[in-house]
């Protein structure tokens, strides 16, 4: 009975000995569970904007021989940068900085990267964030396909995907949020407007430029086979920006709660805008239009999404469908045939979006995102230029007249979308 007090006591020390290291591990491991969730619905909801969201999106404008052709392009350049990404887009992004220029090669294959913390994010598990953004690199290239609808080869887009986003996409993303020296200099690009959408929308007019025209251009109706197919795809990528724009708060907090509600808002101001333009313009307002103005209010705010306000969200919402449109307008008139106005939309709306954070954001700078504009308009209109001229003495780039007159269901997977 004497022993029983002296059992006590070591119980109680064992015990505290033991409480003390769960606390010390907890005190250390700085995951949030609220985090963690909302980051995973994040990446799951931009993983929609690129299927089912991009492909009826993208799906439904080109015509009926071709409709398969571009559905398989958004569906199996998630599936290449995703690869691509795991196994060293990642580190060229967001390893260790080289020169303010790119990543090191530390992340290679996710060498290190775990479920622990990172030094991007301090309360969800590196593996998250990297995964967060692989769905920002795979819907970048994603959205370059839509310059050279209805006319490139299956194994160009496939080298392509993979010589873009290793030599085009991850440097640029270091040079912006991976610690490169746009970052560096002050940029503010809260969600990827230059990494995003100014580097896809030049992009895309490179690609115009070097692919041309597609047969009959001009003179031979080209129009949207099936436009409820663009409005599911419209609204799909509506849904899925909630998490590009709101989960890159990293966290579920009052920023993220900010860049949804101003995301929501831009989208709507975005379509009235340029229905109005459209309907003043051409007499009468479109389906096709109403949905372009939501992509093109999107995009633009999607770089100012965390640094404004509602009202300012509208207003940039309002510029962008009319801006937007107008490049529609510039296109027709220039007559280079980028087939689903991704220069227009992406390219112009991200621009628009930068330079209204140089003017509307607390600590922006208009020098500075001039800079960044400029120096994503260079790099990826010259490098994206070169890649191609790589792959077309590769392989080729473009389809044959007769694969092209055919179409490309047929011509490259022997398969109809309609019967």
């Amino acid at each position: 009975m004497r022993r029983m007090p002296h059992i006590f006591t070591i119980a109680v020390v064992v015990a505290g000995i033991l409480l003390s290291a769960t606390g010390a591990w907890a005190q250390e491991s700085k995951i949030d569970s609220g985090d963690t969730a909302w980051i995973i619905v994040a990446s799951a909801l931009v993983f929609a904007m690129v299927l089912p969201g991009l492909a009826f999106f993208y799906g439904g404008l080109v015509r009926s021989k071709n409709v398969l052709g571009t559905v398989i392009q958004t569906a199996i350049i998630m599936c290449v940068i995703s690869l691509v990404w795991v196994f060293w887009g990642y580190s060229l992004a967001f390893g260790p900085d080289k020169g303010g220029i790119v990543g090191g090669l530390d992340f290679v294959a996710l060498n290190g990267v775990g479920l622990a913390p990172s030094d991007y994010a301090s309360t969800i598990p590196h593996q998250l964030f990297m995964v967060f953004q692989l769905m920002f690199a795979a819907i970048t290239f994603a959205l370059v396909t839509g310059a050279f609808a209805e006319r490139m080869k299956f194994t160009a887009l496939l080298l392509f995907a993979v010589l873009w986003s290793t030599l085009i996409y991850s440097p640029l993303a270091h040079w912006v949020w991976g610690g490169g020296w746009l970052g560096a200099m002050g940029a503010m690009d809260f969600a990827g407007g230059a990494v995003v959408h100014v580097s896809s929308g030049f992009a895309a007019l490179a690609c115009a430029l070097v692919l041309g025209k597609r047969k009959g251009y001009g003179t031979e109706k080209m129009a949207p086979h099936n436009l409820p197919f663009v409005l599911l795809g419209a609204s799909m990528l509506w849904f899925g920006w909630f998490g590009f724009n709101a989960g890159s708060a990293l966290g579920a907090n009052e920023t993220a709660a900010a860049a949804f509600v101003n995301t929501h808002l831009a989208a709507s101001a975005g379509a009235i805008a340029w229905m109005v333009a459209e309907w003043m313009h051409r007499g009468k307002p479109t389906l096709l239009g109403v949905a372009s103005g939501m992509i093109a209010g999107l995009a633009t705010i999607t770089p100012a999404a965390g640094f404004v306000t509602a009202m300012p969200s509208i207003v940039i919402g309002l510029i962008a469908g009319v801006v937007c449109y107008g490049g529609v307008v510039l296109k027709l008139k220039l007559g280079y045939d980028e087939s689903l106005d991704v220069l227009a939309i992406h390219g112009f709306g991200g621009i628009t979006g930068l330079l209204a954070v140089g003017i509307l954001a607390e600590g922006g700078s208009i020098s500075v995102q001039l800079v960044l504009i400029g120096a994503t308009v260079a790099f990826c209109f010259i490098g994206t230029y070169i890649i191609l001229k790589v792959v077309d003495l590769i392989v080729g780039l473009r389809v044959s007249l007769e694969e092209e007159q055919g179409g490309l269901d047929l011509s490259q997977h022997n398969e109809k979308a309609y019967s």
